[in-house]
C-alpha cells in the first residue's frame, strides 16, 4: 500500500505513534509518505520506503494568521496525485481530519481517496470541545472512511462527547520491546544516585494536565522513609512552578530537571518506578515505555491508564491528586524487594504480550484493508 501520514512532528504521543507506525509499516513493505510542517523528531536517518513531504507556508500581508490547515490540504492532493496514494491516514484530529477531507473532495473527479483518523486524547477531551472546534471536529470525524481511538475510554469520550454515528475501531498504543528493554548496567543510575538511592522517574510535557507537581509531593512523603532521587524528563509551561516548588520544599538536591531527552531507554532503566499522577490520560505511552524497561507504575486512576496499567501486578492507581496513597505504594514497592521483581516482571510481560509492535501494526493493516475494499 501507498500511505500519507500526517501529524505533529513535535514532542508528543500523537506524533510519535505515527512516526513509529509509519516506520514499522515501510519496514513491511509499504511506501509511507509523511506530510507535514517539519520532520517528525523520531524520524532521523534514512529509512528505506519513507518519504518526507514538507508543508510550505506563505506570508501575506492580508492574512493576519498562517493558513496551516488549507496548506496543508493542498500538499495533500500534490502528493496524493503524484505518488497515487491508497489513503491518508491522519493523526490527531485538528486540523488534520479536516484538511484530510478538503484533499479528499479536491481529488473526487480523479479518485477516490480514503481517510483514516486516528484520535489521541486531547484532540477529544480538551481542544475539540472548545466551542469553536466542537462542530469542526465531529464532521471531520463522521467524514473519515475509517476512525480508531487508542483507548476504549477515548473512544467512549467521543462517543458521548460528539454523539458520533460511526464506527470507531480501537487500536491501543504500541512499543518496540526490543528496544525499550531491560539493561544490565546503566551508568546514568551511577551519576543520579551514587550514594545507592532509589530513583523515580516522570517524564512529560509539563501540561498542567500532567500534574508534575505531584511527583515533587510524592518525592516530600517517600524521601522520608526510604533515601530517593527524582528524575523529571521534559519541559513546559508548568516547570518553572516545578522548580520553585522543589526550593519552597527544600527538595532541590533530590530532584533533576532533565529537559527534553532522546535516550530515554537509559533513563527509564535508571528508574525503580515510573510516576504518572495525570489529570487525564488517553493511554500513557510514556508508561508503557516505563513497563516496556521492566519498571512498575503508580499513576491517577484516569483515562485509559486502567486499560494499561494493571492494579497490584504491574503497579499502582490512585485517584488523582492523592499524593499520600500513591507515596504509600512507592514505599510498598521500595521496600519489598519481592513483591518488586514480580512488578517487574509483570509489566515487562505485558508489555511484550499485549502491546509490542509486532502484535498492533497487523492491526493497523487489515483495518486499511478493510477500509480499502468496503
Amino acid at each position: 500500500m501507498k500511505i500519507g501520514i500526517t501529524c505533529y512532528p513535535t514532542y508528543g504521543g500523537s506524533g510519535v505513534i505515527a512516526t513509529e507506525l509509519g516506520k514499522a509499516l515501510a519496514q513491511r513493505g509499504h511506501q509511507i509518505h509523511f506530510i507535514s510542517y517539519a520532520l517528525p523528531f523520531r524520524l532521523t536517518g534514512f529509512v528505506e520506503n519513507v518519504f518526507f513531504h514538507e508543508v510550505e507556508m506563505s506570508s501575506y500581508p492580508l492574512f493576519e494568521f498562517p493558513l496551516y490547515t488549507l496548506a496543508l490540504a493542498s500538499k495533500m492532493v500534490e502528493v496524493s496525485e503524484f505518488e497515487n496514494l491508497d489513503l491518508l491516514h491522519v493523526h490527531y484530529a485538528i486540523p488534520h481530519a479536516s484538511s484530510a477531507y478538503l484533499a479528499k473532495n479536491m481529488l473526487k473527479k480523479k479518485k477516490d481517496i480514503k481517510i483514516i483518523t486516528t484520535l489521541h486524547g486531547t484532540d477529544i477531551t480538551l481542544v475539540g470541545l472548545e466551542p469553536s472546534f466542537l462542530p469542526l471536529v465531529k464532521f471531520s470525524i463522521e467524514e473519515s472512511d475509517g476512525v480508531t481511538a487508542v483507548s476504549r475510554f477515548l473512544k467512549e469520550k467521543t462517543n458521548t462527547n460528539y454523539y458520533i454515528d460511526k464506527n470507531i475501531e480501537v487500536i491501543p498504543n504500541f512499543i518496540d520491546t526490543e528496544l525499550f528493554k531491560p539493561m544490565e548496567a546503566c551508568t546514568f543510575r551511577e551519576h543520579i544516585a551514587p550514594d545507592g538511592e532509589k530513583i523515580l522517574v516522570h517524564t512529560s510535557n509539563f501540561r498542567q494536565v500532567k500534574r508534575v507537581a505531584d511527583t515533587i509531593r510524592i518525592l516530600e512523603r517517600v524521601i522520608k522513609e526510604v533515601p530517593t532521587k527524582l528524575i523529571l524528563v521534559g519541559d513546559g509551561p508548568e516547570r518553572s512552578e516545578c522548580e520553585r516548588l522543589c526550593r519552597q520544599l527544600n527538595l532541590f538536591e533530590h530532584v533533576k530537571f532533565l529537559g527534553k531527552q532522546e535516550g530515554l531507554v537509559e533513563i527509564l532503566n535508571s528508574a525503580d518506578i515510573f510516576l504518572i499522577p495525570s489529570q487525564s490520560e488517553s493511554f500513557g505511552l510514556a508508561a508503557l515505555e516505563a513497563m516496556s524497561c521492566g519498571k512498575p507504575v503508580v499513576s491517577s486512576s484516569v483515562g485509559g491508564l486502567p486499560e494499561l496499567i494493571k492494579h497490584n501486578e504491574t503497579g499502582f492507581i490512585a485517584e488523582i491528586g492523592d499524593v499520600d496513597r500513591m507515596a504509600k505504594y512507592v514505599v510498598d514497592l521500595l521496600t519489598n524487594d519481592k513483591k518488586y521483581e514480580a512488578f517487574s516482571k509483570n509489566s515487562r510481560d505485558r508489555a511484550i504480550n499485549h502491546f509490542d509492535k509486532l502484535k498492533v501494526i497487523p492491526m493497523y493493516e487489515e483495518f486499511y484493508k478493510h477500509i480499502l475494499s468496503a
